[in-house]
C-alpha cells in the first residue's frame, strides 16, 4: 500500500499552495494550520509534510511556532523542510517536534556539510529533497537551477545511505495535472529499494491508485484535497 501524506505548505503562518512554486501565484486554503493538522488525523492520517515557504526564500526557518503547535496538538509523523541550512535549523525544528527533516538545497551547494549530518542523525531522519525542474535539481525556494542533474545526484547520496527521497516536479507542482510517473518510475528502476516520495501534481484518487500499481512507495499531496478533488474515504 502506498504511503499517504498530505502536506502543509506554510506561508506567515497560514496554510496555502503555490502554483508551479511562484510565490506570486498563492492561495491561502486555511488560516489556522494547526486545526488543519487536526483534521487531517482525524481523518486517519498518520503522517505529515510541512514546508516551511517563507523559510525556503529566507533560507532560515521561519514557521517554527506553527510547526511547534502541529507536533504539540497531534500525534502525526511530521517531517518538516523549507530554509533548512544550518545544524542549528536542524535542531530547531528536532526541538519543535519534526520527526524528519527534509533537506534540498545544501546537498547541492554543500554536499560535505550535508553527509556529516546524515551521518550524526542517521537516514532515519533526514530525507533528501529532490526538486526537479527540466531534469536538474532546483534549490533555494525552488528560485535557482542548479548544475545537478536528478540520477547522478541521487546516486551520490544513495551511495552514501540515503534511504528517504522526496522528489518533486516543480512543472506539475500545484497544477492538478497529474504526477511525473515516469520519472519516478525511472527512480525506482534505478535505485527499487529507495523509498521514495513523489509529489506534485496530484488531482485525484486514479492518479495516487497509479502511481500505487506503478510501485512508488509514497506521495505527498496537497491542493488536489484543499480543492475537494479526493475522495479521503476510499484512500484511508
Amino acid at each position: 500500500m502506498i504511503e499517504l501524506i498530505p502536506a502543509i505548505d506554510l506561508i506567515d503562518g497560514k496554510c496555502v499552495r503555490l502554483f508551479k512554486g511562484d510565490y506570486a501565484q498563492k492561495t491561502i486554503y486555511n488560516e489556522d494550520p494547526v486545526s488543519q493538522a487536526l483534521e487531517f488525523q482525524r481523518l486517519g492520517f498518520r503522517r505529515l509534510h510541512i514546508v516551511d515557504l517563507d523559510g525556503a526564500k529566507s533560507k532560515h526557518i521561519v514557521n517554527e511556532n506553527a510547526l511547534r503547535a502541529i507536533t504539540q496538538a497531534t500525534n502525526l509523523i511530521v517531517d518538516f523542510g523549507g530554509g533548512i541550512k544550518t545544524e542549528q535549523d536542524i535542531e530547531k525544528a528536532f526541538n519543535a517536534g519534526a520527526h524528519m527533516v527534509t533537506i534540498g538545497s545544501v546537498a547541492v551547494t554543500e554536499p560535505d556539510m550535508f553527509m556529516g549530518w546524515l551521518e550524526k542523525y542517521g537516514a532515519d531522519r533526514i530525507i533528501l529533497g529532490a526538486d526537479v525542474r527540466n531534469g536538474m535539481i532546483s534549490i533555494n525556494g525552488w528560485k535557482e537551477d542548479s548544475a545537478e542533474e536528478l540520477l547522478p545526484f541521487l546516486k551520490k547520496y544513495v551511495d552514501a545511505g540515503i534511504r528517504n527521497v522526496l522528489c518533486t516536479e516543480i512543472s506539475k507542482d500545484g497544477t492538478l495535472a497529474g504526477p511525473a510517473t515516469e520519472l519516478y518510475c525511472q527512480i525506482m528502476s534505478t535505485y527499487p529499494h529507495l523509498h521514495l516520495i513523489a509529489s506534485g501534481g496530484v488531482s485525484c484518487n486514479k492518479d495516487i491508485q497509479s502511481l500505487a500499481q506503478n510501485g512508488i512507495p509514497a506521495v505527498v499531496f496537497g491542493k488536489a484535497y484543499y480543492e475537494g478533488k479526493i475522495d479521503i474515504k476510499k484512500l484511508c
